[in-house]
């Protein structure tokens, strides 16, 4: 482990090493989820889908570092960022959407780390973040941007309130909680509060026909070609 990460007092940073190795990772998530892009069973990308797909990557990482209201131990408000990747799912299906969250998740690890263990690293930021792509399980669905986008942070919910469970349950103590009580608790003030914002805003009638329209543009030409074969 000291190799890529060195103990401070209680937590631990990364080493250039280790650095190195989460870079290698995340042009490993991003070359799988260009092959993962397509969405017409060839598994093929595009290069409009992989400017798309990175251009949401891209506003994720600039909206994570407007933060309304940051946790002490982790976690904040932020300006609607988990919904950029929710976004690719939407756009791509779950294969896309899953392999880009690894690739955000990698991203966050690398520009802000809180790291205490090894198996909390993979379950804070790679199984976490990676579960945001569960909303390409609805990019073919009736209102699937709304669906996916509450499918997606249940998801990272669900892993961050298993990570407080396991690795920070000995603060309940402190509240008189239990582990799982304060862990939800802890979770769901920022992962819920983001999530009630952005579900009022993209519910407003021209952000989510603006965001339809975006849909269509970034799967035109797969549109054009489905239509061609119809025909």
């Amino acid at each position: 482990m000291s190799l890529f990460l060195t103990q401070v007092e209680d937590t631990y940073e990364i080493t250039p090493a280790g650095y190195g190795l989460f870079v290698f990772l995340l042009i490993v998530a991003l070359v799988a989820a260009c092959f993962f892009t397509g969405n017409d069973k060839k598994n093929h990308f595009s290069v409009k889908q992989l400017v798309f797909a990175a251009m949401s990557v891209t506003l994720a990482m600039i909206t994570s570092m407007i933060k309304v209201f940051e946790m002490p131990m982790g976690g904040s408000i932020t300006l609607f960022s988990m919904f950029f990747i929710t976004f690719i799912g939407y756009l791509y299906g779950p294969r896309a959407g899953l392999t880009s969250g690894i690739a955000y998740g990698l991203l966050q690890l690398i520009m802000g780390p809180y790291i205490i263990s090894i198996p909390q690293l993979i379950c804070d930021y790679i199984l976490a973040f990676g579960a945001l792509g569960l909303s390409g399980f609805f990019s073919n669905s009736k209102h699937g941007m709304i669906k996916g986008y509450v499918l997606g942070i249940v998801g990272r919910l669900a892993f961050s309130v298993l990570s407080g469970v396991i690795f920070f349950g000995q603060y309940a103590a402190d509240y008189g909680m239990h582990p799982f009580t304060y862990s939800l608790a802890y979770n769901g003030l920022y992962i819920g509060a983001e999530g009630i914002l952005t579900i009022v805003l993209v519910s407003i009638p021209a952000v989510k026909n603006a965001f339809n329209k975006i849909k269509y543009m970034a799967n035109e030409n797969d549109v054009r070609d489905k239509l061609k074969l119809a025909s």
